[in-house]
């Protein structure tokens, strides 16, 4: 039985709390935020009644094995140290850390304590991502050379934490373009990335005047305050010749919203969003290819319980994760070289 902490009782964290409790091998047994309210009413909701406003106390207690932790970004690579050094398996959303220089830190304590940490790289958990990598993993599309990826909101600014520089690090290139970014690379076969050349732009703002469509808005929702960019896109180049463009955005003047992930091989090509599909050629015909799986797209909560039910069997079958620390870094060089090329205005090589 893994007895497991959730650090930040926000609204990702029902992602994993929901998780947690249909795996039979774990027993949810503390939350921690510095939101007294929300820490009691998550506690009275979900059974919990060990609850802790301060991380560090949480991870003092020895009866505690492993944490998620679903903070504001600035914490991310702060807490995940201190349970690792606490003798805690982590898992930790996405973005490991705010830089470069933080993540680095994180995974010199994943090797100082031979403990497990896994990134919130969920979509890797997807049963369309973990699908298609079977395809390609058994070179369906042979050498994949270019990727295309879009995630583009008309209209959804989360405001509150995510629209605040100091807390989040960046707008939707580091909320969104993680995931983009994350999931291509991951399908290319991790490649080594050599150069960025990318651009951001902040025209929109949140966009709060506008009526008649309903998004998500953050429990700190501040109209007055966003400092993050409204579009970002990236040009990354890799060291085999591979490259993959990426554009995400949170507010934009679109006709709708669009998910979009495209991959392009010399043997087929595929679709991972907005459903997986392969595309091959067969007797001088080209074909559209249509796998029968339940989810075709991202399903979110089934993503989340195959990210968690991995974590858990990582932990207590000493499994290597297929999200460790060392990605998370290599992610935290590319998304700090977008964000530097678009203030130096010129390609910047890792």
């Amino acid at each position: 039985m893994l007895k497991i902490g959730v650090i930040g009782v926000g609204s990702i964290s029902n992602s994993h709390i929901e998780a947690y409790l249909k795996n039979e091998q774990v027993e949810l047994t503390a939350f921690c935020d510095i939101n007294e309210d929300r820490l009691k009413e998550k506690g009275e909701l979900f059974g919990v009644k060990k609850l802790y406003k301060n991380y560090e106390e949480l991870l003092k207690d020895e009866g505690i094995d492993a944490v998620s932790i679903c903070t504001w970004n600035n914490t991310h690579s702060e807490i995940a140290i201190s349970a690792l050094e606490n003798d805690k398996h982590v898992l930790v959303e996405k973005p490991l850390s705010m830089n470069v220089e933080e993540a680095l830190a994180v995974e010199a304590a994943v090797e100082r304590t031979g403990k497990i940490l896994q990134v919130g790289f969920v979509r890797r958990h997807g049963d369309n991502t973990r699908v298609l990598k079977t395809f390609i993993d058994n070179n369906q599309l042979g050498e994949i050379y270019y990727a295309k990826a879009s995630c583009m909101r008309r209209l959804g600014n989360p405001g509150g934490w995510f629209s605040d520089i100091t807390k989040s690090g960046g707008g939707p290139l580091i909320d969104l373009g993680v995931h983009m970014i994350d999931t291509c690379w991951y399908l290319m076969g991790k490649p080594n990335p050599v150069s960025v050349s990318g651009n951001k732009y902040s025209k929109l703002g949140n966009r709060s005047h506008i009526k008649n469509l309903s998004y998500y808005k953050a429990a700190d929702y501040d109209a007055k305050l966003n400092d993050v960019e409204d579009l970002a896109n990236a040009l990354i180049r890799f060291e085999n010749g591979q490259s993959l463009y990426i554009d995400v955005s949170f507010t934009l003047h679109a006709k709708s919203d669009e998910v979009k992930i495209q991959l392009f091989g010399e043997n087929g090509g595929a679709e991972i969003e907005p459903e997986l599909a392969l595309i091959a050629e067969q007797h001088d015909t080209i074909l559209n290819i249509t796998p029968q799986i339940d989810n075709l797209g991202f399903n979110f909560s089934k993503a989340f319980s195959n990210e968690i039910n991995h974590f858990v069997e990582c932990c207590l079958e000493g499994k290597e994760t297929i999200a460790p620390v060392s990605d998370g870094v290599q992610l935290m060089r590319i998304l700090q070289a977008i964000y530097e090329s678009a203030v130096k205005e010129k390609e910047v090589y890792l």
